[in-house]
């Protein structure tokens, strides 16, 4: 796996880079093919802030991307803490991988004192994953990006999916984290 390590303002010592790449890729052994590996710190500016120092953690392969960013009071533990979460997302895509190519497979009770034995079927308890709870349908009006950006504020939402006036392809504008505007343009 190919690892990148940046460092926002400053330089990575010698010890953390080290330490970062053994923990992330031993993040790995749940699932073999990544590609590539980004690990980017940070500071938080502000005074008040406790957990100051900030790991963001993005792996690529399987044609998937995986993304987790925590933030602890020192460097090292912030390292711990997007492992741990990286640990969790990685063994979820792992399960659903399995899941969508096998999804027939049921458990065998191999012993024969299970409920299979006795020709009684077993109870399976099932993660499903999240499940769609609202469905909307409304008329696409072409717009510009700037009109869609008010409606969406305007409607006191996060994203707004539109037409663009511009293209006439499927776009969605979005407020990012650090408060400015994206634009995801369908091609």
């Amino acid at each position: 796996m190919d690892v990148t390590i940046q460092c926002r303002n400053a330089e990575v010592p010698e010890p953390l880079r080290a330490a970062a790449r053994e923990k992330v890729i031993r993040v790995s052994r749940h699932l073999d093919g990544w590609e590539h590996a980004e690990i980017h710190f940070f500071e938080e500016r502000n005074p008040r802030i406790t957990d100051r120092e900030i790991c963001e953690v993005t792996l690529r392969g399987h044609g998937h991307v995986v993304r987790a960013k925590a933030a602890a009071p020192d460097t090292l533990a912030a390292v711990d803490k997007v492992v741990e979460k990286l640990d969790h997302q990685v063994a979820r895509l792992k399960t659903r991988l399995i899941r969508r190519s096998h999804p027939r497979r049921s458990p065998v009770v191999s012993d024969g004192r299970g409920p299979d034995a006795l020709g009684e079927p077993e109870a399976e308890e099932e993660d499903e994953g999240p499940r769609f709870v609202k469905s909307k349908r409304f008329a696409l009006k072409p717009m510009t990006p700037e009109e869609a950006a008010l409606q969406m504020d305007l409607l006191g939402h996060d994203f707004f999916f539109f037409t663009s006036a511009e293209t006439g392809l499927a776009t969605v504008v979005y407020r990012r984290q650090d408060g400015d505007l994206g634009l995801i343009d369908g091609a």
